[in-house]
Order: C-alpha cells, then structure tokens, then sequence
C-alpha cells in the first residue's frame, strides 16, 4: 500500500497539501491526515478522492506516537511522500511570552518533526519525498518571533542535511521556506504581538505555496521558495551582515 502522510492536515498549508496530493498522485492508495481536530480533517476529506486515514492525535503525545508506530509496523505502508506542517509560532519579546507557549513551540516545531521524519524513514523507498514546513525566518534571528525563528532555523538545517544524508537511497528532503502566507498561523501568532507591517504587504496564499512545494520536491531542489521578495530576502541574509538587515527591517515596525 502507498500512503502520503501529512501531519498539521486540519487547517491552513496542511490542508492545501491534502487537496493538491489528492489531485495530483494516482498511484497513491490513501492518504493520512494527522492533526488534533477530527472534525476540521473530515470536513476536508468529504472533497477529497483518495481513500482517506484521519488520524486525530497530537504530535507531542508520546502515547499517541505510539499508536501510530504500531500502525505503521501492522500494516506497513510505503510512504512515498511525508509531509511535516505541524507547527505554530507566538509573536512578541521573548520575556514577556508565556514559557510553556515558547518550549511548546520546541515541542512541535523541532522535536516532533524529527520524531515523525525518523519513525517515518523505514517505511520509505526509492523516488519517496520528505517536505518538511520550514519558513523564511529560518534565514536570520527574528526579534520578537525569536523562539519561532530559531525553531525554524533548527528545520531547515536538518532537512538540508538530511536531504543529503539520504539521497544515496533515492530519498528527497525539500526544506519550503515561505514569508508570511495567509492562514490561521497568524490569529495565533500576533496574540502578544504585532507582525511587521512589510510582512503584511509581502503576505501570500497557501494554494501558491503547497504548488510551488510539491513542484520543487518532484524535482528534487534542496529549498523550495515561493515568490521573488522572498527570494530576494533569502540571497540578502546570505550576502548583507544580519546586524544592518535587523536595523532595516526595525523600520518598519509599527
């Protein structure tokens, strides 16, 4: 049986992913969808094709990982792509946030990615794909999204490594690294603080970045990048002093 996995599928770019594999992948038997809210991954199934595993459980869970191991070892699916979108961000200065928000954030965005991808590996075989949601912030420290950029960080380092630690077996690690797009991430986000206005006006839709993600993992690019100030912004923070990009985009703090 050949599955796609998709965890973060109840809301926003996780969604985009389900819909657009369901359309795009014939040879695919089922697709899983992991999140916490069964009722939002059903909504989404009713327009979907494929036969559909909703598997409503929280990625930080260890009894709940559990579960899903033993699914995997009884029923023993080929993974031909895993899709990594579970993940949050809380906006505002490091000192003033909530701890428990700011390790959660730990939780899901690094170690529960990283549990998922290593449970996931055995399973995959050669031309499978890894996409792992990583973000633009992972490109420089991000004031006032600290914790969320370092996190994002940690992603992007890992998939890129990963990507060539596994590329002898055939299997393709692709780090997607958007700005801002519009989902739910941001009523969560901005909740202590405010986003950056150029943030806002650079902002992108989930549809676009789910496309541009699958397209570069099909062909096996390291990065995927959608949209040009975002790519103008990624060759910036590799060529400008991260001190003078952190002044300029001071600017335009409300």
């Amino acid at each position: 049986m050949n599955i796609i996995l998709i965890t973060g599928a109840s809301s926003g770019i996780g969604v985009e992913f389900a819909l657009q594999t369901d359309d795009i992948f014939d040879s695919v038997d089922e697709i899983w969808m992991i999140a916490r809210r069964k009722e939002a991954m059903l909504e989404v199934a009713q327009h979907m094709e494929h036969t559909t595993r909703i598997l409503d459980m929280d990625v930080t869970n260890e009894a709940q990982l559990e579960r899903l191991r033993r699914l995997l070892a009884e029923e023993k699916p080929v993974i031909r792509m895993l899709i990594n979108c579970a993940g949050y961000g809380v906006m505002g200065k490091f000192s003033g946030l909530r701890e428990k928000e700011q390790l959660g954030m730990i939780e899901v965005n690094c170690r529960a990615l990283t549990q998922m991808t290593y449970m996931c590996i055995p399973y995959m075989r050669k031309n499978s794909r890894i996409i792992q949601m990583a973000s633009s912030a992972a490109f420089m420290p991000q004031p006032e999204f600290a914790v969320y950029a370092a996190t994002k960080a940690y992603v992007h380092s890992f998939s890129r490594a990963l990507n060539r630690e596994l590329r002898p077996q055939r299997i393709y690690v692709t780090s997607v690294c958007p700005g801002p797009v519009d989902t739910p991430f941001f009523d969560i986000a901005e909740k202590d603080g405010k986003i950056l206005a150029i943030k806002k006006l650079t902002m992108v839709h989930a549809d676009k970045v789910a496309a541009q993600a699958l397209a570069d993992s099909y062909h096996k690019k390291e990065i995927s990048i959608y949209g040009g100030f975002i790519r103008a912004f990624h060759v910036l923070a590799k060529l400008v002093p991260h001190k003078a990009l952190l002044a300029l985009l001071g600017c335009f703090t409300r």
